[in-house]
């Protein structure tokens, strides 16, 4: 028995309780009670990786996300990442990590995924990498989607944190078993429009449930009324941030003494290969 990992899911949801979040859930048993799967999430808040994992345990099961390097590097978070078994993923050295990841598919883990491998500014899905995919094929596991809704009131990139008393609700849909199959590419634009057609639907269903989408919210998405970017200008400022990002990183190389102050505003999201 994973004691920690148990304790850490029975803290949080004693947390969203205190927090007043209203989850929904749907599709849980869609999970396999036993065996590999790669679980593909969207990505619209930092706490997607708590959620998403809450339906994997109507079968008493864990899942092993792939997250950045940096996070195992941490003196505090490093001993926990690694006690929960997550896997480190190095960007300048991904093949190690991809083949961890086979392994423990092939061993019956579930290893999760978040194929737009940083949270989406637009709250729109991203383009998906192709690393989910190649996995599911060379484990010969099932891709298991769980697609979420509403996250991004809790705590997300570029807008002000509500971890106290958010009380809002959030909605998530796991996906029927999808089989990965050549080529890749293909593949994985279908696991992308099936993550968009759910998400559309909760969307739908979430203004029906809880009112209307208030005009010019940012956190409603624009395509809705809100005032979060379009997904061509989120793309154009993670772009300009990403560019930032390897400017101070070359800054360092030439003066190690310089500040390299490119830190993740929060917790660093799991990402794809």
């Amino acid at each position: 028995m994973e004691l920690l990992y148990t304790g850490i899911i029975g803290f949080a949801r004693a947390l969203f309780k205190v927090q007043g979040l209203n989850i929904t859930m749907r599709g849980e048993r869609n999970f396999p009670e036993v065996g590999g799967a790669v679980v593909v999430m969207n990505h619209t808040g930092y706490l997607d990786f708590v959620y998403g994992g809450i339906p994997a345990r109507v079968h008493k099961r864990f899942i092993r996300y792939m997250a950045k390097v940096e996070v195992f590097d941490h003196k505090v978070s490093g001993p926990i990442m690694r006690e929960l078994k997550h896997i480190p993923v190095d960007r300048t050295a991904g093949k190690a990590s991809f083949d961890e990841a086979v392994d423990r598919l092939k061993a019956g883990e579930l290893v999760g995924v978040f194929p737009e491998a940083t949270i989406s500014r637009s709250f729109e899905v991203k383009g998906f990498k192709s690393g989910a995919v190649r996995m599911a094929l060379a484990a010969d596991v099932p891709i298991i989607t769980v697609t979420l809704w509403g996250s991004q009131r809790v705590w997300t990139k570029g807008l002000p944190k509500k971890l106290v008393r958010p009380k809002v609700p959030i909605m998530m849909e796991v996906g029927e078993p999808m089989p990965a199959y050549e080529p890749v590419e293909e593949c994985t634009e279908e696991l992308r429009s099936r993550i968009q057609a759910t998400l559309e639907r909760l969307q739908d269903e979430y203004a029906r449930r809880y009112g209307p989408y208030p005009a010019g919210a940012n956190w409603v998405p624009a395509r809705l009324g809100g005032s979060a970017p379009t997904l061509e200008e989120a793309t154009a400022l993670d772009e300009a941030e990403h560019a930032e990002r390897m400017r101070r990183r070359a800054e360092k190389i030439v003066d190690p003494a310089a500040d390299e102050s490119d830190a993740p505003e929060g917790p660093a999201g799991p990402d794809a290969p």
